[in-house]
C-alpha cells in the first residue's frame, strides 16, 4: 500500500512538471529548475542557432496565444496565490455590507423627501381650498343674495316707475330755476335791455361759486381754467372795470360770439332744467353773447354813450377812422388775450399739474381726445408722438378760434344776423335738451333697469344650487273695480322673459296707480283675464 502511494505521487509530481515544462515552453516564459530561473528565449538562444522559418512560427504562435495567457491571469493559478489574495476575499462580505447600507441610506432619505413633499403639498391644498371655500359662499348663501338682488332689483324698479317723488329737492329747485331763468331773460331783453347786464352780473355772482364749489368738490376745477370762463372774465371786466376800454370789448366779442358761442356744439351743451350742472354750463357759454347782444343793438343810443362809451364809439364811428373795427383788427386785437390765457393755461395747469393730470384729473384736453378720438382730427392727433400732442392741440384750438372770429363782423355792424345767429344756437342747445330727456332720461334709464333685472332673474333660474321650485301658492280671487272677478297672483316663480314682458308693458302703460306695477295678461283657451302683481 505504500509503494503504490509513492508510485502515485511520483507520477503526479511527473504530470505536474511536465504540464510545466511544456506550459512555459508554449507561452513564451521562463524556465524554472530549482532557485534558479532562466529565460526560454535566452537558453534557446544560447543553445540553438536562429531559423528565420522557425523564429516566424514561433512568433505567430506566442501572438495568437497572448490573449489566452491574459484570460488566464485574471484567474491566477493556485500555485501564485498569496495570502493577500484570501484576505481580500474574506473583505468582499464587508464591502457588499457598506454597499447595502449607503443604499439603505439613501432609499431611507429619498422617503423623507417625499414625505416632505407630500406633507407640503397636502397642507399647500387645505389653504388653497380652505381660502376656496372662505371666499366662495356655499349654495345656501348663494340662494339668499340671489333673492336679495332679484327683491332689490324688483324694489328698486317698482320705485323708479310708480314713485313720483323721485327727484330730489335739488333738482326741483333747479328746474324752477331753469325756467325762471328762461321767462325773466326773455322779458328783460324785450322791455328792459338796459338792465340785462346787471341780471348776467348776478346770474354770475350765483352760479360761479356754487360751480367752483361743485367741481372742486368731484375733481373737476381744472375746467374752470378753460377760455369760457375766461371771457366771462373778461366780460365783467368791460362791464365795471374798463367801460371805456374798445380793444378789451371788441377782445371780448370777437372770444364770445366765436369760442364761447359755437362750443355749445362742441361741448354738446343742452337745456336740461332739472340738472343744475348743465343750466350752468348753457349760461356760461350763451350769456355772454345775450348780454353783448344787448349792448351793441338794443341799448339807446343816449344810454350807451353814457354807460358803454366803448361800444357807442366802435359803432357810430366812421368807416376810414381808426375805431372802425374791421376783420383784420378784431382778429389781431382778440389774438392778444387769448395767447395770454394760452400761455398761462399751459404753464400752470398742463406743466405744473402734469402728474395729477397723468393720474386721472381730467381737462378740456383729455376729455376732447377721449371724445373725438375716433374722428380723423383725433386721430391725427393721437398718431403724433405723446410729447407732441398738446401742441398740435393749441395749435388747432388757435385755428379753431380764428375760424369762429370770420363771422364776427357780421355779427357786431348788423343787428337781425346777430339775433338770427343766438336764435341757432339758442334751438340747438334746446333740441340737446329735448334728446336727453326723450332718448336718456325715460327710455334708457328704464332700459337699464330692466336689462339689469332680466339677468338676475336669468342667474337666479340658471343657478344648480337652487332647489326645485315648490308648487306656487294657489291664488287669491278678487274684484276689480267694474266688479268682475280677476286673480291676483302673489307668487314670483313666473318665468323671467314673462317678467320683463310685464314689466315693459307696465312702463309703456304707465304702471299702476296703487304704488305697485301691475300687467294684465289673457288666457286664450279659457277668456279669463289675470291681473298678477311684479
Amino acid at each position: 500500500m505504500s509503494l503504490n502511494k509513492e508510485d502515485d505521487l511520483d507520477e503526479r509530481s511527473v504530470r505536474e512538471k511536465a504540464s510545466t515544462t511544456e506550459a512555459s515552453k508554449v507561452g513564451g516564459g521562463s524556465i524554472s529548475t530549482g532557485d534558479l530561473t532562466v529565460p526560454q528565449s535566452t537558453a534557446e538562444a544560447d543553445s540553438t542557432p536562429s531559423t528565420p522559418n522557425l523564429d516566424a512560427r514561433s512568433n505567430s504562435i506566442s501572438t495568437s496565444t497572448y490573449n489566452d495567457s491574459e484570460e488566464v491571469d485574471e484567474l491566477p493559478p493556485l500555485d501564485r496565490l498569496t495570502i493577500f489574495d484570501f484576505i481580500e476575499n474574506l473583505s468582499l462580505p464587508q464591502s457588499i455590507e457598506k454597499l447595502q447600507q449607503s443604499i439603505a441610506t439613501q432609499r431611507e432619505k429619498v422617503f423623507r423627501q417625499q414625505q416632505k413633499f407630500k406633507t407640503s403639498s397636502q397642507q399647500a391644498r387645505g389653504k388653497v381650498l380652505e381660502e376656496w371655500k372662505r371666499r366662495i359662499p356655499p349654495p345656501e348663501e348663494q340662494l339668499r343674495k340671489y333673492r336679495k338682488r332679484i327683491g332689490g332689483s324688483v324694489d328698486r324698479l317698482g320705485t323708479r316707475i310708480n314713485d313720483t317723488k323721485y327727484a330730489t329737492t335739488r333738482e326741483k329747485a333747479s328746474f324752477i330755476a331753469g325756467v325762471l331763468n328762461i321767462f325773466i331773460s326773455g322779458y328783460l331783453i324785450g322791455a328792459f335791455p338796459e338792465y340785462f347786464h346787471l341780471w348776467y352780473t348776478a346770474q354770475v355772482a350765483y352760479f360761479y361759486p356754487l360751480r367752483f364749489y361743485l367741481y372742486h368738490r368731484q375733481g373737476y376745477h381744472y375746467f374752470l381754467a378753460d377760455l369760457c370762463y375766461y371771457v366771462n372774465f373778461l366780460l365783467l371786466l368791460s362791464l365795471w372795470v374798463f367801460p371805456q376800454s374798445k380793444r378789451l370789448f371788441i377782445s371780448t366779442f370777437c372770444l364770445g360770439f366765436g369760442n364761447n358761442a359755437i362750443a355749445i356744439a362742441m361741448w354738446r351743451n343742452s337745456l336740461v332744467f332739472h340738472s343744475f350742472d348743465k343750466v350752468t354750463s348753457l349760461f356760461i357759454h350763451i350769456m355772454p353773447c345775450v348780454t353783448m347782444h344787448c349792448m351793441i343793438h338794443l341799448i339807446p343810443k343816449e344810454l350807451q354813450a353814457s354807460r358803454f362809451s366803448a361800444v357807442h364809439t366802435i359803432k357810430y364811428s366812421s368807416p376810414t377812422s381808426k375805431e372802425h373795427y374791421g376783420l383784420s383788427s378784431m382778429v389781431i386785437w382778440s389774438t392778444v388775450p387769448y395767447a395770454l390765457w394760452q400761455l398761462t393755461y399751459h404753464l400752470l395747469i398742463t406743466v405744473r399739474r402734469r402728474d395729477k393730470i397723468a393720474a386721472g384729473r381730467p381737462t378740456s384736453f383729455t376729455w376732447l381726445r377721449k371724445s373725438y378720438g375716433n374722428s380723423w382730427i383725433g386721430k391725427s392727433v393721437l398718431s403724433l408722438p405723446e410729447w407732441a400732442q398738446e401742441s398740435a392741440f393749441m395749435c388747432i384750438q388757435y385755428s379753431y378760434s380764428i375760424l369762429t372770429m370770420l363771422p364776427a363782423p357780421i355779427w357786431f355792424w348788423y343787428r337781425w344776423p346777430s339775433a338770427g345767429f343766438l336764435l341757432a344756437v339758442f334751438t340747438w342747445c334746446v333740441y340737446n335738451g329735448a334728446n336727453y330727456y326723450v332718448d336718456i332720461y325715460t327710455s334708457q334709464k328704464y332700459k337699464k333697469e330692466l336689462e339689469q333685472l332680466k339677468h338676475d332673474v336669468a342667474d337666479y333660474q340658471s343657478s344648480p344650487e337652487i332647489a326645485p321650485k315648490s308648487p306656487a301658492p294657489p291664488e287669491k280671487s278678487a274684484t276689480t273695480e267694474n266688479g268682475n272677478p280677476t286673480t291676483v297672483n302673489f307668487s314670483i316663480g313666473a318665468p323671467a322673459e314673462a317678467n320683463d314682458q310685464r314689466d315693459q308693458a307696465a312702463i309703456e302703460g304707465g304702471g299702476g296707480s296703487s304704488g305697485t306695477s301691475t300687467g294684465v295678461e289673457g288666457n286664450s283657451q279659457t277668456g279669463e283675464v289675470t291681473k298678477r302683481t311684479g
